[in-house]
Formats: structure tokens, sequence, C-alpha cells
């Protein structure tokens, strides 16, 4: 693998790095509740339509940049859980790992209510991560939570390539966490069905963060330019 650091463009592998973790990060697959434009929280909704499309593109992606995965993770709600199986059918890993941290955004009561009835009676939806829904969690409690998972991984599998299969809620506050963004201004952030992120994590570091899928709206906004580098501690 080559790895982007700030002074330069190096060649190295990852085990010359044994604190470096690479993970890549995707969305579920589309679900009806999607496409009727609800949040689903923690909720499930059945597939929706086009969803295998968005699954083979994604496929397509991670051949063409020669992606193989030691693991593979997901949230325990099941438009996560399926997704993942079906790539670690196609990658021949059996076994999927499920993790509530990695939990989209729980909207408590307001599950399954269309967007644009939370925005008119909850006028801090998506604005303010640190508002916490009626019976759920706030978007800071949820970025807590699965940025210490991501943690945690990074040091139970160093010197491997991690697959996980999250949500947009999630991913949001992953890139804004890892890329030293601030939350509130990125809770908009468009994030596709075909998002691919590709991060390698150092000592809890992000050292280089691309997107391998279409882009998000850090990059449409210009939040970001690709590659993101950072120096490593390395010397």
């Amino acid at each position: 693998m080559r790895v982007y650091l700030a002074t330069g463009l190096f060649n190295v592998g990852i085990n010359d790095y044994p604190a470096i973790m690479r993970f890549i990060l995707t969305r579920h697959y589309k679900t009806r509740s999607n496409e009727d434009d609800r949040i689903l929280g923690w909720g499930d909704s059945p597939p929706g339509s086009d969803w295998k499309a968005d699954i083979e593109y994604v496929d397509a992606r991670f051949q063409a940049h020669g992606l193989d995965f030691d693991e593979i993770y997901s949230s325990n709600l099941e438009r996560s859980r399926q997704t993942a199986i079906i790539h670690g059918v196609r990658y021949g890993i059996a076994f999927v790992n499920s993790a509530a941290e990695l939990n989209e955004i729980n909207y408590g009561k307001l599950q399954k209510h269309k967007k644009s009835w939370v925005a008119r009676f909850y006028p801090q939806h998506k604005k303010n991560p640190d508002m916490v829904y009626p019976e759920g969690e706030s978007f800071r409690q949820m970025q807590q939570r699965s940025v210490e998972f991501l943690l945690s991984l990074a040091a139970k599998h160093p010197r491997q390539t991690v697959l996980i299969v999250a949500h947009a809620g999630v991913i949001r506050g992953l890139v804004s966490h890892f890329l030293g963004l601030e939350l509130a201004d990125n809770l908009k952030q468009k994030v596709s069905f075909r998002y691919i992120g590709d991060f390698l994590l150092e000592n809890g570091n992000c050292l280089r963060y691309d997107e391998l899928g279409e882009a998000s709206g850090f990059v449409h906004n210009a939040v970001i330019e690709l590659p993101f580098t950072r120096v490593s501690a390395v010397s």
C-alpha cells in the first residue's frame, strides 16, 4: 500500500508501522425509508430501489483499488449488517462483527418521522450537535461512542485493513473527528450510498484520508481537499 504523508509520497508496507491501521468506511444499502425521506435512526426498513446497484458500485471500486480486508465490522442494525454480509461473501469472510457503537444516531421518539416534520418542530435538528432527541441521544454522543470504538479497533487490528459498514451520521462524525473539523458545521454534509472513505490511523491520529467512491459533501463543498494528509509521528 502507499502511505501519503505531509512530507511527501512514500511507498511503504503497513507492517513497517506497527501502530497503523487502515480502515475503509462505507454506508449501508439504500432503504425504503431513505427513499421516503424519513429519519430512521435505530429503526430499520426494507431495501429500496436500486440498492443492489449501489453495492455493486462499491464492490467495483474495492476491486479497482486492489483492496483486501482482514476483518469486517457493521453496526447491529439490519441494513448495515446485511450490506456487510454481502461484502463478506465476496471476500470470503464468513463472519461479520457487529457493534452497537457503530449504530446510527438514536432519534428516540422521532424515529421514522419525515425529515421535513422534524425540521419544522425541532429547529435545532442537524444544527446543534448537543441537542438530545426525545428518549434518544445527541449527535455529539453518537460521535463519541463511534470514535471510541474506532480507536479500540485500531489497537485490536494493528497492521490490518478493516472494512466498516456504517451510517451517514456516523460517517460525518468520524470524518469530522479524525480530520479535526467542527461537527456542528458538518451535520448536513451529503454522504451517498456510494461513499467510500479511506482512513489511515496511527496512534489515534489520521495520517491520511481519501475517498474512493462518490465524493462526499466534505469534498463537494470544499471543506477538505483530497488526499488529506498529516505528518506522521513515526521518525
